[in-house]
């Protein structure tokens, strides 16, 4: 039995960005950090006393004689890659998917990572991330950027840049302290609903060359803020280049906001928050907000309706918790 841990990611600067179609030509970069909340991923081989081969269970529960009748089009195509037959699969998770947080490249990257396991295969870190991004965005033809699978799998705080030979991984140098200070200024909350991140992404994707000279914009703030988080600048100016970043983010397409997310932005940002944004493709999801300690307890008073959740950067990525080797005899899926 193999059990993996993912973390989740939320990503500060420089998103949209890492879509190929962009960097390829512009070069691209994000600020992304992980945090305490993961996916968690039970790979076990099945024993051969059921009048199926393998189970998955997530939201629904699939039990299937063949690989090639799994719905799940993640588990069906790295089953496929991997050569992986005669599987129990269970995934479980602190936070809901399809909120923003890279949730979905969490589940692909523990699930390579357990798959690889059972093999007895090591993965690094960067054979994970180019694993899942092929996985995702050309097995399964999923649209969108490159920076979820590369950030939950390498872990912390990173500035992650793109280019035509790929990318590149480079942690900010920032103290424990000031680190520390930027966590402790930093609330999520949930909106209380969740989105297809890929609706978004298609739209985003469709528009941008129309939205190049924005992009290109978001793309310099990602120098700004990483100037401001590894100098003696006020982190306060983190807060207001959140605010100015989710501005420009909002004129991609119709579908980053809604006016129920516009209305609580604004309601925090009157209570006292210096900036923000909702994580991940837009349209629903968590809300990330800057707020200095001192007005904490007036931006959590006007938001108690929705759901705060407390959290820490983390720095591991992904990583085996539990690892029981399996003598298997592979009776193959058909048989």
């Amino acid at each position: 039995m193999i059990i993996t841990q993912t973390p989740f990611r939320m990503s500060f600067f420089g998103g949209g960005t890492d879509f190929p179609e962009f960097f390829r030509e512009h070069g691209g970069s994000v600020i992304s950090s992980t945090f305490d909340k993961y996916a968690y991923v039970n790979v076990r081989h099945l024993p051969p006393f059921f009048d199926y081969t393998s189970e998955i269970s997530y939201s629904k529960l699939e039990r299937v004689k063949s690989v090639n009748e799994i719905e799940h089009p993640a588990v069906r195509e790295t089953m496929k890659y991997l050569d992986m037959h005669d599987l129990r699969i269970s995934y479980e998770a602190d936070l809901p998917a399809r909120s923003g947080l890279g949730t979905s490249s969490s589940f692909v990257v523990g699930m390579l990572h357990a798959f690889y396991a059972l093999k007895g295969k090591y993965a690094s870190k960067k054979h994970l991330a180019d694993d899942a991004i092929y996985l995702e965005r050309e097995l399964c033809k999923e649209t969108g950027g490159i920076q979820d699978q590369i950030a939950v799998s390498f872990g912390g705080f990173n500035r992650i840049n793109f280019d035509v030979k790929g990318y590149s991984v480079n942690p900010i140098i920032i103290s424990p302290s000031r680190l520390q200070q930027l966590n402790d200024s930093l609330l999520l909350y949930f909106t209380g609903f969740s989105r297809i991140s890929a609706d978004i992404q298609v739209q985003t994707q469709k528009n941008l060359k129309n939205n190049t000279n924005t992009l290109l914009e978001m793309l310099e703030l990602v120098d700004e803020a990483e100037k401001i988080l590894t100098s003696k600048t006020n982190l306060d100016e983190f807060g207001r280049l959140l605010d100015y970043t989710w501005k420009l983010k909002r004129g991609l397409t119709d579908k980053v906001s809604t006016g129920c997310i516009d209305d609580i932005y604004a309601e925090a940002l009157k209570a006292g928050a210096l900036g923000g944004k909702l994580l991940g493709a837009g349209g629903g999801g968590f809300l990330l907000f800057y707020v200095a300690p001192e007005k904490h307890a007036q931006v959590k008073e006007c938001l108690s309706r929705l759901l705060y959740v407390p959290f820490c950067f983390e720095t591991g990525g992904t990583r085996v918790i539990h690892y029981t080797p399996e003598i298997y005899d592979d009776r193959g899926e058909d048989k």
